[in-house]
């Protein structure tokens, strides 16, 4: 007589801890529960299909979704399929398959969603690129195929998992933050009613904080500054290369600067809220110094749209790698400066020379989630001081270029 398997009880399921390798707990009956190292639990039923009497295994769901309760009434659900003669895991897929062919004659699919969404996008090219490049290479292969509705926070998890187990962190990071953005979007359209990536918060490895390269030594900035002087490649990606210390905004912003934001009378520089990372308006005060550089500039690129137009051709901003890769021709490799680095040496410096830090967050386009995006006056917040520390920072990148030691200054009272 076989030897009766012991079933499980509710508080044996609850209290299963990951172990270094998976593992089963049998409750008879071909139901067992794979507890996985990651902390997941999930159903199976083994059974034998009544075609050909081959052993298969058919998933019932994950714990806590479906208790140990409903893993029975599914198990019981599903044997009586069998001995019909029906294969429960065979009639699953042929379900699945009328789902996946219904949803992508209706475009409901998760791809078919997230190019929609892909496509309704009033952002950077550079930022819709990767988008794109997230969604075709992390999320469309595992569930892109999937009605959208039929996207569950598991099939979800499993897919990032995927990721995160090549060891590409903030990869999976950003794929859930997308999956997101679209699931909300198609929530607000009347396409979905949950976002499965609400009940992933906490269930990815946290990426290490990555912070872009600086130099902030005063010595080392001023070897950095004459070093750009002596740059001999381009004269366009020279001026960016002179301008960036001075203006501290994102690359972005500046290798896609238009002629028509500036106001050199006024020695002004607004750029539109469309071009911001914080979809805000911002205004760069510039100083003589940054000035001089645009002038020269004009008659080398002034007629055409862009001010940093690329090499290729000029209805076209210069590339996103220009500038860091001129400063690796320079010597500084990627883990001493960086492009994005001249933001962080003007932050750093300016807070230790004793500048307003309000005044410095606005002139780094820095804003909080829920500040008025719209209005012209944010932008032109502490303008007046922002104006004199713009003009003071410039002259003290100067002294610091000449070599001259340099007493830290500080602002006037207002």
């Amino acid at each position: 007589m076989p030897k009766r398997v012991p079933e499980l009880s509710p508080s044996a399921v609850a209290n299963a801890k990951p172990q270094a390798k998976p593992y089963r707990l049998t409750d008879g009956g071909g139901l067992f529960l794979l507890v996985q190292p990651s902390g997941a639990k999930w159903w199976r039923w083994k059974y034998r299909r009544p075609d050909t009497g081959k052993e298969n295994t058919l998933s019932l769901g994950t714990y806590p979704e479906v208790s140990l309760r409903i893993a029975r009434e599914r198990r019981g659900s599903a044997r009586a399929q069998v001995a019909a003669g029906i294969d429960p895991g065979e009639k699953r897929q042929e379900a699945k398959a009328a789902k996946v062919e219904a949803a992508t004659a209706a475009g409901d699919t998760f791809e078919a969603v997230a190019r929609e969404w892909l496509a309704r996008q009033d952002c950077a090219e550079v930022t819709l690129r990767k988008s794109r490049w997230t969604l075709e290479t992390c999320l469309f292969p595992e569930i892109g195929n999937l009605p959208l509705t039929e996207v569950t926070p598991r099939l979800l998890l499993d897919a990032l998992r995927k990721i995160e187990a090549t060891g590409k962190l903030e990869t999976a990071k950003r794929a859930r933050i997308k999956a997101g953005q679209v699931f909300r979007w198609a929530i607000l359209e009347g396409r979905a009613e949950l976002d499965p990536t609400a009940s992933l918060r906490g269930a990815l490895k946290s990426p290490k904080t990555k912070h872009h390269s600086t130099i902030t030594d005063p010595a080392r900035i001023g070897e950095l500054l004459r070093a750009i002087d002596g740059f001999t490649g381009q004269p366009v990606t020279l001026a960016a290369l002179k301008l960036a210390p001075l203006v501290f905004v994102r690359p972005g912003e500046l290798r896609q600067a238009e002629w028509s934001e500036f106001d050199l009378a006024d020695a002004m520089w607004r750029i539109p809220g469309a071009r911001m990372k914080m979809k805000a308006a911002h205004i760069v005060p510039l100083s003589t110094q940054a000035v001089t550089i645009l002038r020269d500039l004009q008659p080398l690129t002034g007629e055409a749209r862009y001010v940093f137009p690329g090499l290729r051709t000029i209805n076209r901003p210069m590339s996103e790698n220009t500038v860091n890769a001129a400063l690796r021709r320079l010597g500084y490799g990627t883990d001493e400066m960086t492009g994005h680095g001249f933001r962080s040496m003007a932050a750093s410096r300016l807070n230790e020379m004793g500048w307003n830090a309000d005044a410095i967050e606005r002139q780094l386009a820095h804003a909080e989630n829920n500040k008025v995006r719209e209005a012209y006056t944010h932008a032109a917040q502490y303008l007046d001081e922002r104006t004199r520390m713009m003009q003071a920072w410039a002259d003290y990148l100067d002294a610091l270029r000449a070599g001259g030691s340099v007493v830290p200054f500080k602002r006037k009272a207002s």
